[in-house]
């Protein structure tokens, strides 16, 4: 009695679950955590954005710090200056001559314990390359695109964009997807900007006749202000502090009330900025984000705590997005998008609209056959098919899956096959009272031996759903979720709660089933 009462439990518990999502003016007096589904794009409407990760370019900067940290460490003054000429970054491959032929080994020695098994080395002669071997810009590129997809999902999420789905899409790809948002281009504008900012010091020895031919002097670059693209700030190219030590960014009014930007270093950021504002009090540095100048204050006095303040005439939502854009860091490598689809909320509501007639149609012959043809079993069956439909969208919401058209194609596809895990015990039990065996032992002869057909034919559709949902993306994945729930709850159903009742039917009686002849 006790498993008969936890099955009708679970059912009724499931189907509550389902009641906001059916009739959301219920949805208040439930508990939060039990919520009506989340529509996906298609049903909802909204934007979606496919996003490239510029590889190539990501490269180029990792080739680019190769060379710096090549040069570092060959002149590395503790461990003892070894001579070098004619370093150069050509096609992912950096290069150089080692002056002395005795040297050749020991600056292939420094480089490898420098760079380890990340970089390949090859001499000939004086000469040495050096370039990233293939396992290792295999892991540079995963790994900027995990850290690409995590950067995005957190400027969308500070944005409040509710319940949007981010995920990769064949290896440099990301498939975003937005319901209820109808007008992306702001969205475009945040995700798609790199957002890296460096602080530098700015080269005063440079001349007015220097900026003006555009020939900056070794280890300087010009750059144009941001707001004043033809004007150049000469820089130095060594980075003091770099935006991957910034903790946090906010909005904020200075205090001649106009925007500004508040930023907070870690710790060894802090340290950094401190030094580098101790040393050089009275000078200019530069606050550079994506290859442009914010600005280049004049350093008045130390500034020990790590908090900055970046002013650069904002309004107020120029600097919560600037905020943004550093609080949840620079991306990796650029994004260029590639693809952009806007679906219309009233597409959306006719696909609903539209689905729900086919459902109803649907559920409605379903009936009107298992009553013609088992009669009051079909009824039962019935009743267990509203059932297992109530627990798939129940599960659906409480799992905070989104239920997408080809969702829905998933669940008209289990309830089919719910039906026929129905039939299955119910063709059984007509032949064993056909055979002469008493109706109750009919019914849990039919069950029991029918139950292996079921699960083999529902486990092996449910391995299925599960390779799709880890190999597929985007639809498929909804499609596999839903098919994934209905198969477990059609079990549940199907094995459980329609031999329950039964029984309750039966009564412990041997009464006639109506559709054995």
């Amino acid at each position: 009695m006790f498993k008969k009462l936890a099955i009708v439990f679970v059912s009724v518990f499931c189907v509550l679950l389902a009641v906001p999502t059916m009739s959301p003016k219920l949805a208040p007096y439930f508990p939060s955590w039990i919520g009506p589904v989340s529509l996906g794009l298609d049903l909802k409407g909204g934007a979606q954005l496919l996003l490239e990760v510029d590889t190539t370019t990501m490269m180029q900067e990792k080739t680019a710090q190769l060379y710096d940290e090549t040069r570092s460490a060959l002149i590395d003054r503790n461990k003892g200056v070894i001579r070098f000429s004619n370093l150069r970054n050509h096609d992912g491959v950096v290069s150089l001559v080692v002056r002395e032929a005795d040297e050749v080994s020991k600056a292939k020695g420094r480089l490898k314990s420098v760079f380890g098994n990340t970089v390949d080395i090859t001499s000939d002669g004086k000469s040495i390359e050096l370039s990233y071997s293939d396992k290792q810009k295999e892991e540079m590129i995963q790994d900027a695109l995990a850290r690409s997809i995590e950067i995005v999902r957190r400027r969308i999420d500070a944005l409040g964009t509710k319940e949007p789905s981010i995920q990769s899409q064949g290896g440099k790809y990301i498939l975003i997807q937005l319901p209820g948002v109808d007008n992306p281009e702001h969205i475009k504008s945040l995700i798609g900007q790199t957002a890296k900012m460096t602080f530098h010091l700015v080269n005063e020895s440079v001349t007015s006749e220097q900026l003006a031919s555009g020939r900056a002097p070794n280890g300087t670059e010009f750059l144009p202000y941001m707001d004043m693209p033809g004007q150049m700030v000469p820089v130095y190219s060594r980075v003091e502090v770099s935006g991957e030590s910034l903790k946090d960014s906010q909005a904020d009014f200075d205090q001649n009330n106009m925007p500004v930007v508040t930023t907070v270093f870690d710790a060894s950021g802090a340290r950094r900025f401190a030094k580098l504002t101790t040393e050089h009090v009275n000078e200019r540095f530069a606050i550079v984000l994506d290859g442009k100048v914010l600005s280049a204050p004049t350093i008045r006095e130390p500034i020990p705590g790590g908090r900055g303040q970046i002013s650069g005439g904002f309004n107020l939502q120029g600097a919560k997005d600037l905020a943004v854009l550093l609080r949840s860091g620079a991306l990796p490598a650029p994004l260029t998008v590639i693809e952009e689809r806007t679906v219309g909320a009233g597409l959306g509501a006719d696909t609903i609209a539209q689905g729900k007639i086919g459902a109803i149609t649907g559920v409605l012959f379903i009936f009107v056959f298992l009553f013609f043809v088992y009669r009051s079993f079909g009824v039962i069956a019935g009743i267990a098919l509203m059932v297992n439909l109530a627990m798939i969208v129940g599960l659906t919401a409480l799992f905070g899956a989104t239920l997408t058209l080809p969702g829905i194609a998933g669940i008209v596809l289990t309830l089919g096959m719910a039906v026929d895990a129905n039939v299955l015990p119910f063709e059984r039990i007509r032949d064993e009272v056909k055979a002469g065996v008493p109706p109750l032992r009919a019914i849990n002869i039919g069950f029991d031996r029918a139950m292996k057909t079921v699960l083999d034919g529902n486990l092996t559709t449910l391995i299925c759903a599960l390779v799709l949902f880890q190999f597929g993306a985007g639809p498929i994945r909804g499609f596999a979720v839903t098919l994934s729930i209905g198969i477990l709850t059609t079990l549940f159903t199907c094995v459980c709660l329609t031999k329950v009742l039964i029984d309750w039917y039966m009564n412990g009686k041997n009464k006639k089933i109506g559709f054995v002849k």
